[in-house]
């Protein structure tokens, strides 16, 4: 399906004027015929006011970023767009099967139009052409290490070829909703939390350092360019994606934390190792260098060990001052 556009519709207040002098004619002559008796003149005005109503559902008003698709006894005949006050064949009908679908946080065109009495409502078929936001609830999917996480994807899109979102799917915001959720599972999964080892996630047979955490500009690009794929078909281009939340699962957060608290107080201590085993060779070189004391291999021992005690300790260190000799 090709949209076609419908230009050179835009005679909307010509036709206004037109049926208003032919309303208002149609009363002089009236008048005229009852004065005359004349049934002519009587019943011509008469009929002309029982269809006159026929042409006002040829009046169409788009404001901007909106479009309406028309179809004249089942066929597609075209898309009006742009703004401005139209004119149409009053035959034919509107067509958006997606018209009475809300998105979340999605600043689309209202589905329905309230009457003046509050109660009865009318659908609204104008189809939006605006940048709209599509954020779907939060999804608990397994990463590539079977860690259950939660992630929730915000993504931006907009109607691009509106006969192909009418009539290709059934409804096109649904479908956009069901790909985004589809594409978030099948790029996630390929993916860790965090960056793990023997790990490839862009599928080129080497691991890399790749993760959830650490990439999510990466993540969430593919995850653009899989739902484009999958849309492409709909008339529905993705301008963006962006991940909104991304944690781990009730169940496992607890643990995970502690795991990454346990990591971190290893790394802690191995770098204040390092640094104790550099200053004390440093201390022991500087001794030896400046001739200050002349240590044996026990003195040595026991020099190193009381640094170590001091430097890695968690406490401050209590000094024993030993007015005696070591031997």
């Amino acid at each position: 399906m090709k949209e076609i556009v419908i230009s050179g519709k835009k005679n909307g207040m010509s036709m206004m004027i037109l049926c208003i002098a032919l309303f208002l004619a149609s009363i002089v002559v009236f008048v005229i015929g009852i004065n005359m008796d004349s049934a002519p003149m009587i019943a011509v005005p008469a009929i002309w006011w029982c269809l006159e109503w026929v042409f006002a559902f040829g009046f169409k008003v788009l404001k901007p970023q909106e479009a309406l698709v028309l179809t004249l006894f089942g066929k597609y005949i075209g898309t009006l767009k742009g703004d401005g006050f139209f004119y149409v064949n009053p035959f034919v009908v509107a067509v958006n099967p997606a018209a009475s679908t809300e998105l979340g946080q999605s600043g689309d065109v209202k589905p329905t139009v309230k009457l003046a009495n509050g109660q009865a409502s009318l659908t609204n078929k104008k189809i939006s052409l605006k940048v709209m936001t599509l954020s779907n609830s939060r999804q608990k999917i397994n990463d590539v290490l079977g860690n259950p996480i939660e992630i929730s994807v915000a993504v931006t899109w907009k109607v691009t070829d509106t006969a192909k979102a009418v009539f290709n799917v059934d409804n096109f915001k649904e479908y956009l909703s069901l790909m985004c959720d589809t594409a978030v599972r099948n790029i996630v999964r390929n993916y860790p939390y965090d960056v793990a080892p023997n790990i490839d996630t862009t599928g080129d047979g080497e691991a890399d350092d790749g993760s959830l955490r650490g990439s999510s500009s990466v993540v969430a690009q593919r995850i653009r360019e899989e739902i484009q794929k999958s849309v492409e078909s709909a008339g529905i281009e993705i301008v963006d994606a962006r991940i909104t939340y991304l944690a781990y699962a009730q169940e496992i957060a607890a643990v995970m934390l502690q795991r990454q608290q346990a990591s971190a107080i290893i790394d802690a201590r191995k770098m204040i190792v390092d640094g104790a085993v550099g200053m004390v060779e440093m201390a022991l070189e500087k001794l030896k260098k400046d001739e200050v004391v002349e240590l044996d291999a026990e003195r040595k021992a026991a020099m190193v060990s009381n640094l170590m005690v001091v430097l890695c300790g968690n406490h401050d260190a209590q000094p024993i001052v030993n007015s005696g000799s070591l031997y």
